[in-house]
């Protein structure tokens, strides 16, 4: 399980840094971590559609007691602990090989299908004007449209596909290791988005092949506008980027 080794592997960065700041919120929940080196804040995409009643078993809150629970099987838990460890990996992430790019590049025309996981409409429209054959899966109903399908059909049709395009939330709702087994024929499984922040590495032995995400270079102004609930206010204060695992 993706947590697991996320988990595993998070709680060795995590030495030497502490817990400065962390909400529970939407559009993001977030977490900020200081070291020698400065700050670095993580964030995870809350999904309201999934949180359950939830009475606190963390205690007092530390990095370590976010991070241990990122295979819990509550939805607050492993949302502050992917907001902990992106926030770690932030900390310690070298973008010197990283592409400047927009993600949807990644796809030459050879491809012929798509699978998006999660309706993105930018995404969407970008790979519809360049001609692909596209699979758009969505497990939130008020996100359907007409060329929307349920993401029940993700385990039937991904092991068609040539490409996959998916919001990194799925790290978050479990859904990225069967992902990675069902679209293990795809030339390309990339993950986008503000919730794919954690060092590659991580990621390496999963099947997936890129991560497409972005670094926060004015912390201020991001946790201002997270604190606002707004989603453009906190990219304006971001980078992005993509690196290949």
């Amino acid at each position: 399980m993706l947590l697991k080794k996320f988990k595993k592997e998070a709680l060795k960065f995590a030495k030497g840094l502490e817990l400065v700041d962390f909400s529970f919120g939407l559009p993001y929940t977030y977490v900020l971590v200081e070291g020698e080196n400065g700050r670095a804040l993580g964030v995870a995409m809350t999904l309201p559609e999934e949180i359950q009643r939830y009475e606190n078993s963390i205690g007092e809150p530390s990095l370590e007691e976010f991070i241990k629970k990122a295979d819990s099987l509550n939805i607050v838990e492993r949302t502050l602990a992917l907001a902990a460890i992106n926030a770690v990996s932030q900390y310690h992430i070298d973008l010197n090989n990283a592409e400047w790019a927009d993600a949807v590049e990644l796809f030459s025309d050879d491809i012929g299908k798509i699978a998006v996981i999660g309706n993105m409409p930018p995404i969407v429209k970008a790979l519809r004007e360049r001609n692909f054959k596209l699979y758009i899966f969505e497990r939130n109903p008020k996100l359907w449209d007409k060329e929307t399908l349920s993401d029940s059909l993700e385990y039937w049709l991904l092991p068609e596909v040539d490409a996959v395009i998916a919001s990194a939330t799925c790290i978050v709702n479990g859904t990225v290791d069967m992902i990675a087994e069902r679209a293990k024929n795809a030339k390309i499984i990339l993950l986008t988005g503000p919730t794919g922040q954690a060092l590659p590495e991580f990621f390496k032995g999963t099947g997936i092949t890129h991560i497409a995400s972005m670094k926060v270079v004015d912390i201020r102004k991001a946790i201002r506008e997270l604190k606002l609930g707004c989603f453009k206010g906190f990219a304006e204060g971001s980078i992005k980027y993509i690196v290949e695992i």
